[in-house]
């Protein structure tokens, strides 16, 4: 329910169901109905504090396991900061545990929004993305160094050429511009073997 995508709104998906209840209520009553594994869900800040924290509620009393509430609404651009607050709104309103998301970028970052919101643990998207080494408690590794890590880690899964030209795309832009050399050639790769070449693994 975090999705704020079009392609996600337009189909009754994702961030679509915030503004529905009844039916993101019966979806996570019906997997905890018949599936016997741990049923959580992620949502985005409602337009006010409280109405999100009513509908964290409401989605707590299905019996989930766990919650996660990205920090922004869904008409929040990535550029417009998390609002750590009302997370923590929602952190001391329920009694299951809460996963904080939004504007992790650095390790330092997992402590800091930790303890801002109170949740139980923290969730990162973008900054993963942009370079997974953020896990590392003694840093973030070189860019070029995790790029080509990761590009050797999908050719020996054999990944999906869109997923892992989309991840390095991600990571290009934290860093330059798509419409630079390396975008370009990272665009025309038709295959693993082509992103090879461009990163100089073959």
């Amino acid at each position: 329910m975090g999705c704020p995508k079009s392609f996600s709104l337009s189909g009754g998906m994702g961030a679509a169901l915030l503004s529905r209840p009844e039916i993101a209520h019966d979806i996570l009553s019906t997997l905890r109905r018949n599936l016997n594994i741990p049923i959580t869900c992620k949502i985005r800040l409602l337009k006010t504090p409280e109405a999100t924290v009513d509908l964290a509620k409401r989605l707590e009393k299905t019996g989930i396991s766990a919650i996660a509430v990205h920090g922004r609404k869904v008409a929040d651009r990535p550029r417009v900061p998390a609002q750590w607050d009302q997370i923590s709104d929602v952190v001391s309103a329920l009694s299951i545990p809460v996963i904080a998301n939004g504007d992790v970028f650095e390790y330092a970052d997992f402590q800091r929004i930790l303890e801002a919101t109170g949740a139980a643990s923290a969730m990162v998207a973008r900054g993963a993305c942009w370079n997974a080494s953020i896990f590392q408690k003694t840093g973030k590794a070189d860019w070029e160094d995790v790029k080509r890590q990761y590009l050797r880690k999908c050719i020996l899964w054999d990944n999906d050429i869109k997923s892992t030209k989309h991840t390095l795309k991600q990571m290009i832009m934290e860093h330059s511009c798509l419409e630079f050399s390396e975008g370009k050639a990272v665009n025309r790769c038709q295959s693993l073997m082509d992103l090879m070449q461009v990163y100089g693994e073959v």
